[in-house]
């Protein structure tokens, strides 16, 4: 026959009670990170490549786009800026239909003017805020194929660099 004693019953109901807040800590502590480590691991550099490419010399463009200005996004509307979209040297702009600007997926497609119109595929050489004065305009900071239509018929295509140009 074995006697129990309940000298030890209260040693553990603080035992328990303890250990029912360590979990419950725990498992705070846990949620937390669930929540916050994914926007922790993300890349804290914030992109915006807003403001002028224009082509880079070692890249002259063909015949084809003898009339090609640059690229416009301004986003932001700003007045120092053109106005968003595909710039001519006579200074029409062919405003963008589609547009989608991540750093590693650069594409767009212009309206058609008088039939003509471009669409473009490419990807940003580098991060960051491009207006905060990190680039020079000597260096390539976006690269990729663009292809000018007539009436949907490809006319040119050619691979291109472009530096940029923030405004003044």
């Amino acid at each position: 026959m074995k006697v129990f004693s309940r000298k030890g019953a209260k040693a553990q109901r603080k035992i328990t009670q303890i250990h029912f807040a360590s979990l419950r800590l725990c498992g705070i502590v846990f949620l937390l990170v669930t929540i916050w480590l994914p926007a922790l691991s993300q890349n804290k550099t914030r992109f915006d490549p807003d403001g002028s490419f224009w082509l880079h010399e070692s890249t002259p463009p063909p015949n084809e786009f003898s009339d090609f200005g640059g690229i416009n996004l301004n986003a932001k509307r700003l007045r120092r800026l053109p106005s968003a979209g595909l710039q001519l040297v006579n200074g029409t702009t062919f405003r963008f239909k589609t547009l989608n600007v991540k750093q590693n997926n650069f594409t767009f497609t212009t309206v058609a003017l008088k039939g003509v119109s471009y669409t473009f595929s490419g990807r940003f050489l580098k991060g960051g805020v491009y207006s905060s004065g990190i680039l020079d305009d000597e260096t390539p900071v976006l690269e990729g194929t663009l292809t000018k239509f007539r009436n949907g018929q490809k006319l040119a295509e050619a691979k291109l660099k472009f530096v940029y140009f923030g405004g003044t």
